[in-house]
């Protein structure tokens, strides 16, 4: 089973399961045993497949991260005067061993497998961990009485204690077919299966991994399979769902779409299908598109539904949606199938009733969901790849062969323009007769004699149109045939196509992969020579039966490599290509520029002396943008823009920005050398397409100079000039080095700096707001570095990115050397506002608020109005891929309705109503994505949520390079074999948890800690290069009262962020006591932390004062770090606000130790900053505070980038 790109899942006649992956080029055979299938249906993590036996089966597929599920029992004691705590308990007590409620009786013997298919993975043991904190040996919590609140302190009062036992079964049924078991009781056992579907996996808000199978017997009766998750991927059992009729055929949408097919020819609709009801509640009916002729087949997705009659016309059902799930009218169109079936991004495939091959439809696109043609997919299957060489052999020999074909009269012909034409009937095609077979000849055969013998086979020169497809053949072959030449040095001769028909196709194995290969339409099919041995072999032509495509991901984006057949010359030529590595072509390249280089200086030194005979200025680019003025009245006003570009003696170029306005009738400009900017940054604005230009001087005032284009192409342009005018006058060119700082914005650009050696000095360091930022294409929202050059990153949709060592993508497109490692990247986000109500006696709850309250519709503050109308992408870039939907996610939890409850604006929001609570309000959420490019490779197929490589040092001898990484379901992964040569390594190793993390680290001596889901912080012990995973969890107490959220571990030291946005620090740490003693608070108002390999640490601060607002993101780095003094002294502030992320990890460049102690102190406590000197002195908050607790609000001409 392949494991790169997504699957597309084929039966053929003889019921082998068969898989095609989008990124190969042949058929696959699932291990599936003795067992023979008749259909399956394909999500992307699993298979369901009706065996011929009736019996249904699920496929797994494989994974680094296993499906675990944790059973759970209470054990309950109540205290006795007389023995203490004992097992006895009262008559109205609950059960000793009992669930979380009390109600059932879980005794640990009463736990049993579900299936074969699951095993154990250890004892039963108990839980001691507590609301995030560990408990006392033995996990006890106590309470007055059941039920109460329970605490881990023993008090006087405590009448009742429980303690909670887990154990975690393992699913081992991966990659093979697993049976699923039948009910035990015999008389609710349902019918015997005819078909089935799987989908549901994205109905609105739906826990994920969430799937819903539906099943139709030989009786036409329906069923539903309960409780089909990730945890338990086989479900619970089967129901019975009533319906207006015997049903043939079903099929699932990857939302809430569900239609079927009646016996009597009908459709019906599932309607009332939501997250509270996976079921539905009712069928609705929907007529044949034509009464003479039946539905067969129905086959739905997201927005579509396609269905086939009894005369195996297609149809596409028009105006269907989640709000319409009936649609509103038929279109017939192109083509004649027995089967066809919709996939992700809804994809259709089908397969022909004439030669049975697998069709893909193509150009079917949001705006054009009925596609615009059929195609077939030639690929041969994996047992035939040996017979390819004697193929090619023969093509290369020029034994090329066309045959007659008969036009059936009365037959049209449509083009693919014509698919959705109300004026035109459908596409009825020819029924060729080929002499050869018509005659009951065997055409192989006696294609292979004439072969043997030498004689010239005859080939078409070209197509002819379809009305004069018979006679025209058969003119040509009569009366002028050509004949190849037998000269081994002639080329060989083309291969030519002719209009056939797919039944005749059908009839001749040596025609029917040929015939498929690069057609557009099923009116326009060709044929391969019958003088090409036959690639399946006499009875091995896949004739296909069934396909499913609900697993197969193909977009816009995607190439596929199906509709070609690839030769063994082919093949060949590529593995001679492969002879010479990507690194072997990059040091010869090097070496040829070094040579070229050193050429021209030794030209160019006899002339230095002369004086330059041309001035070398020039103007590079002018135009219009607007500037946001920096006085009041704040506004855009239309500015002219010059770029003035000149070179020096020395050769280094250098460039000025001037910015010509009027004020008050008066002609006046500024400029800006652009060898002292430090960042050009796009803000995030709605109306604009603007962007930020900061120096030093307006970093630390947080006041850039905001410039606006006409049009996002405008305003790239722009970017990019000055990017690279920026980087040319800095001498900065080429990928980033090893030892970069990577950053990442709110808006998900990516920006890197080149540290200096003095960056990490105890004696003047070089400030932070002088630090040159410069931009590297792709999207991100976490990114994490090494001093060997890895690099990883995570998109806001989970997805894995790994470095390429590129650099350039997305609007610096045009950059040379650098596109080698630049590849298509995109990205899912979700934009969230909330629907706020207030009740009143009168009405309840309603929309009509306060005069104090927030808006009806907001953000998450209240402050700003949201409305689904007016709220847009986050820029241009992005576009929506969903509509808006109540997300049940939000932190608290929620009711049914999706509503949370509060006594007022703003509190705290809980999932239940009370009578205390007089306000509420729901989350909705839209998807949008985001298509760009960078030097971004994806790591498939794990979704993650972070990531933390070791930061080491250059003197470290280790050959592969530690990561751990959370997935996005709270599992803890390590990442084995990566290299400098292979980045992305080779596979994810399972780290065992208790319970969900959100965060980890690894230090550089392979400490590893981790943040639970509960605010927990937990350290991994014994972990080595030698035993990557390590031994065991020890839980470490958290900060009082403190739930953390993220962890960075530098080559020592240990700094944590908790939820309200402390910084802490571990301290105590040895090598002998690696978990440290305590926590000391170092500074507030911080969103996230990065600890390098010598210790140093940068924060992204959420409040920094600035000379106008405050500014929320901000890059700051902790001065003052040595090893008599870990936690620093003070903040140095840098680039911001609108920023996310920081990895220092790569920076390992040591700093000089000249000077002495002494000194640095000296130098340490000049007076920076004000905070710092305010704060001195004191014990709880020694020079740390980023920000004074006043909030003066937010300015509206803060830049939030």
């Amino acid at each position: 089973m392949t494991s790169s790109g997504s699957l597309l899942w084929a039966v053929d006649i003889f019921g082998r399961v068969y898989t095609l992956s989008t990124a190969g080029q042949h058929w696959e055979i699932c291990k599936n045993g003795q067992l023979e299938f008749k259909r399956v249906s394909a999500v992307k993590e699993c298979c369901w497949g009706i065996a011929c036996d009736h019996q249904v089966h699920v496929y797994v597929h494989s994974s680094d991260v296993p499906i675990r599920y944790q059973e759970e029992t209470y054990e309950n004691q109540r205290w006795n005067p007389v023995i203490g705590f004992c097992e006895k308990l009262l008559p109205s007590d609950r059960w000793q061993w009992s669930d979380v409620s009390g109600l059932k009786h879980q005794k640990l013997e009463s736990f049993a497998l579900p299936s074969p298919h699951w095993e154990w993975e250890s004892d039963w043991y108990v839980d001691e961990n507590f609301g995030g904190e560990p408990t006392e040996k033995g996990g006890w919590t106590y309470a007055i009485d059941f039920p109460a609140t329970y605490t881990k302190d023993k008090k006087w009062n405590s009448c009742v204690r429980r303690r909670r036992w887990i154990r975690y079964r393992r699913y081992k049924a991966r990659d093979t077919w697993a049976k699923i078991p039948s009910q035990e009781d015999p008389r609710e056992l349902p019918d015997p299966f005819n078909d089935l579907s799987v989908g549901g996996w994205e109905i609105t808000d739906e826990p994920v991994g969430r799937l819903s199978v539906w099943a139709v017997s030989l009786q036409g009766k329906v069923w539903y399979r309960e409780n089909v998750c990730h945890h338990n991927p086989e479900g619970s059992s089967w129901s019975l769902i009533a319906t207006p009729g015997e049903v043939v055929q079903i099929s699932c949408g990857p939302y809430d779409l569900l239609w079927a097919t009646l016996w009597e020819g009908q459709a019906i609709v599932r309607e009332g299908i939501d997250r509270n009801n996976p079921r539905g509640l009712s069928w609705s009916v929907v007529q044949t598109p034509v009464p003479e002729n039946a539905i067969s087949h129905v086959s739905v997705g997201v927005n579509v539904v396609w269905a086939v009659t009894k005369d195996n016309k297609v149809w596409f059902r028009r105006g269907v949606n989640s709000h319409n799930p009936c649609g509103t009218s038929w279109i017939e169109m192109v083509g004649e199938m027995t089967t066809v079936n919709v996939g992700l991004n809804d994809q259709v495939w089908g397969i022909s009733c004439e030669d049975r091959a697998v069709y893909f439809r193509q150009g079917v696109t949001p705006s054009e969901l009925s596609g615009k043609a059929w195609k077939a997919i030639v690929c041969g299957r994996d047992t035939d790849r040996s017979q390819t060489g004697s193929s090619t052999s023969l093509l290369s020999a020029g034994c090329f062969f066309t045959d007659n074909i008969k036009e059936q009269s009365g037959s049209v012909f449509q083009s693919d323009g014509d698919l959705l034409s109300d004026t035109e009937g459908p596409l009825a095609f020819a029924d060729p007769c080929l002499p050869s077979i018509a005659d009951g000849g065997d055409g192989n055969n006696e294609a292979d004699q004439a072969a043997d013998s030498g004689a010239d086979p005859a080939t078409d020169p070209a197509p002819a149109p379809p009305e004069e497809a018979g006679s025209a053949s058969e003119q040509k072959l009569t009366a002028d045939p050509e004949k190849p030449s037998s000269d081994q040095d002639s080329r060989p001769a083309e291969l030519q196509w002719t209009n056939i028909d797919l039944k005749e196709a059908g009839r001749s194995p040596a025609l029917s992969a040929g015939a498929l290969a690069e057609t557009s339409s099923l009116s326009s099919l060709g044929t391969l020579p019958l003088g090409v041995e036959d690639r399946y072999g006499a009875d091995e032509h896949p004739l296909w039966g069934w396909v499913s495509g609900g697993g197969c991901l193909v977009d816009s984006h995607t190439s596929l490599k199906w509709f070609t057949i690839q030769s063994a010359l082919s093949s060949s030529g590529q593995s001679l290509c492969l002879s010479i590595t990507p690194a072997q072509t990059a040091a010869w390249r090097k070496q040829i520029f070094q040579q070229l280089a050193e050429r021209t200086r030794r030209e160019l030194e006899n002339f230095r002396h002369y004086e330059q005979a041309v001035e070398q200025s020039v103007w590079v680019k002018t135009g219009t943008l607007q500037w946001w003025r920096t006085w009041k009245p704040y506004k855009w006003i239309d500015v002219r823009v010059a770029l003035e570009q000149f070179t020096g003696n020395d050769g280094t170029r250098d460039s000025i920005l001037f910015i010509y306005y009027v004020q008050v009738e008066e002609k006046k400009y500024l400029h800006v050398f652009l060898n002292e900017v430090t960042v050009l940054v796009e803000i995030l604005n709605e109306a604009k397409h603007s962007f930020a230009l900061y120096t030093p001087e307006r970093t630390k005032q947080r006041w850039p100079i905001r410039l606006a284009a006409a049009t996002e192409q405008e305003m790239h342009d722009w970017l990019s000039l000055l990017s690279m005018s920026c980087c040319e006058s800095r001498r900065i060119q080429g990928p980033p080095s090893p030892q970069a700082i990577w950053s990442v914005t709110c808006k998900g650009d990516i920006f890197v700096s080149e540290p200096t050696p003095d960056l990490e000095a105890v004696t003047r360091p070089t400030p932070c707001d002088q630090m040159f930022w410069r931009q590297i294409g792709g999207h991100l929202r976490v990114i994490e570095s090494n001093s060997r050059g890895i690099v990883w990153g995570v998109g806001y949709d989970r997805t894995a990115w790994v470095y390429t060592g590129g650099y350039g993508g997305g609007f610096f497109s045009g950059l040379a050397n650098g596109a080698d490692n630049i590849h298509a990247q995109s990205d899912v986000k979700s934009i969230y506002i909330y629907e706020n109500q207030r009740w009143n006696p009168v009405t309840g709850y309603s929309s009509r608020g306060l005069p104090t309250d927030r808006y009806m519709w907001s953000d998450a503050s209240g402050l700003q109005e949201c409305t689904k109308a007016n709220t847009k992408p986050p820029s241009p870039q992005w576009s929506w891929v969903s509509d808006w939907a109540i997300d049940f996610t939000v932190s608290g939890g929620t009711d049914r309705e999706g509503w949370q409850y509060a006594a007022d604006f703003p509190v705290s929001y809980h999932g239940h109503k009370t009578l205390k609570d007089f306000v509420r309000r729901r989350r909705w959420a839209r998807k949008c994505k985001i298509v760009t490019s960078g030097p971004w490779l994806e790591v498939p197929p794990i979704a993650l949520w972070d990531i933390s490589v070791i930061p080491e040092l250059p003197a470290a001898q280790e050959e592969c390079v530690a990561l751990w990484a959370i997935s996005d379901k709270g599992d803890v992964l390590c990442r084995l074999n990566i290299t400098s040569q292979n980045p992305a390594g080779s596979s994810w190793l399972h780290v065992g948890t208790d319970q969900p993390f959100i965060s980890v680290s690894i230090g550089g001596f392979h400490q590893v800690w981790a943040i639970a889901r509960d605010g927990s912080v937990f350290y991994r012990g014994s972990v080595s290069p030698k035993k990557p995973e390590g031994d065991c969890w020890y839980h470490i107490r958290a900060p009082p009262k403190q739930k953390l959220k993220q962890v960075s571990v530098g080559r020592t030291a240990v700094f944590t962020v908790d939820k309200n946005g402390n910084l802490w620090y571990r301290q105590g740490i040895t090598p002998n006591y690696p978990q440290g003693s305590s926590w000391e608070h170092i500074s507030n108002n911080v969103r996230k932390v990065s600890v390098g390999p010598l210790d140093q640490v940068w924060v992204i601060a959420d409040k920094v004062q600035g000379s106008h607002s405050l500014s929320r993101g901000t890059v700051c780095h902790r001065t003052g770090i040595q090893p008599m003094e870990p936690k620093g002294l003070s903040w140095d502030y840098g680039i911001g606000g609108g920023w996310e992320h920081i990895s220092v990890r790569g920076n390992a460049t040591e700093f000089s130790k000249k000077t002495s102690q002494e000194t640095a102190v000296e130098q340490l406590a000049e007076p920076a900053n004000s905070e710092a000197r305010e704060s001195e002195g004191t014990e709880d908050l020694p020079q740390s505070t980023l920000l004074v607790d006043e909030d003066p609000g937010v300015d509206r001409n803060a830049v939030q980038c």
